[in-house]
């Protein structure tokens, strides 16, 4: 049995591409040489005892003689050999290049200060072009826009830790002040001293009141709606609100608020209706162009990950998207229960994967009630 020090453990998977789970799936990725299909599994030949990439530039097989591998010591332990051409069992440029990606992420994720592309591109071996080229087919957004992506999020953990503003953006790798003051509103909501006060000196007006979801939390500040959670608990979903904006002043709805509580609760029980009330939204720029088309996707409708992707223009940014909708603190004013994985399954929801299927299962059945309705 080989014993290459660069011989392959494992296909790396890619979250940006399909899955080849099934052999019908692996056999069609293999008659058209798949490049996405590289590192995810292995074929073997019984006629000629030998495995390969799924890429291989080899003759077609016949069916009826290949056997599908996840790895090259399970090929090799049912006595087949690598191929001498494709050479499955030492490191693919594509593994290379996903090992190179996931090194990225993690100087990016620890740096404290903001790298430029140049450094970036030094870090990965590669020229600018090549390096931002790579970066973007991978992930499907920028080596900048993953940053300030990362920047955010790390940006609220520093300042609910009670780190002071100057430092925080020191930490979250801003590099000067000023680049963080240019979207400091549009990220956090609010100014960040206040953000770092737990909202202090912000008014936040909020109710909870019982839906067919269960209870429902409904809070705003002057700006517009800001939160829209659902929980077990009214106790519990107050808890959550005190803690995010621990010195807010919190006060009662007036009969405007009562009416946008009742307009949020109103679609949930009949979503035709839509929802046109001012939202509070705290994002990146690109988080808020996720959500901006997650709001384009029609009642009884679904999306995929891959189709809100491709519809940003950047089909490859799968993963990134799933992040803003795992960020999403909207609830039904940003849809994204309508966001499901792309074999239609109902993957992870913010508030839950059984509140995401009976959402959809209510308004697919809300909506053929209505066309019923309409046709008589």
């Amino acid at each position: 049995m080989a014993n290459n020090s660069n011989q392959a453990k494992a296909p790396m998977p890619n979250l940006s591409t399909p899955e080849f789970l099934t052999d019908r799936q692996r056999w069609d990725a293999l008659i058209h040489r798949n490049s996405q299909a590289e590192g995810t599994f292995l074929y073997a030949v019984k006629t000629t005892g030998i495995y390969c990439r799924p890429t291989c530039a080899s003759r077609l097989p016949n069916r009826a003689n290949v056997r599908f591998f996840t790895t090259c010591p399970d090929a090799e332990q049912a006595d087949f050999r690598a191929c001498k051409r494709c050479q499955p069992n030492t490191i693919s440029s594509r593994q290379q290049q996903s090992d190179t990606i996931a090194n990225i992420y993690k100087l990016i994720e620890t740096s404290n200060r903001s790298l430029s592309l140049s450094a970036l591109a030094k870090a990965a071996g590669l020229s600018q072009y090549h390096f931002h080229r790579l970066f973007k087919t991978a992930v499907g957004i920028t080596p900048k826009q993953y940053a300030a992506i990362d920047r955010a999020k790390r940006m609220r953990i520093e300042l609910e830790q009670g780190t002071s503003v100057t430092q925080a953006i020191y930490n979250s790798g801003f590099g000067t002040s000023s680049n963080f003051y240019q979207g400091a509103s549009g990220m956090l909501g609010m100014t960040p001293t206040d953000y770092k006060q737990g909202a202090s000196g912000i008014r936040i007006r909020f109710a909870v009141q019982e839906s067919i979801l269960g209870w429902m939390l409904v809070a705003a500040t002057d700006r517009g709606i800001c939160t829209i959670e659902f929980g077990k608990t009214p106790e519990a979903l107050i808890h959550q609100l005190q803690t995010r904006f621990s010195h807010a002043q919190f006060c009662a709805g007036d009969a405007s608020f009562t009416s946008w509580v009742e307009q949020v609760a109103n679609v949930v029980k009949t979503p035709e209706r839509g929802l046109d009330l001012p939202l509070d939204i705290q994002g990146t720029a690109f988080q808020q162009r996720v959500w901006q088309i997650l709001q384009t996707i029609p009642v009884g409708s679904t999306a995929s990950y891959t189709e809100v992707a491709q519809r940003l223009g950047q089909p490859k940014a799968v993963r990134a998207v799933a992040n803003a909708c795992a960020a999403n603190q909207l609830a039904v004013a940003i849809p994204c229960h309508r966001v499901i994985g792309s074999k239609g399954a109902i993957t992870s929801y913010r508030w839950g994967v059984d509140r995401k299927r009976k959402l959809l299962s209510h308004e697919a059945a809300f909506m053929l009630q209505s066309s019923g309705a309409n046709h008589y």
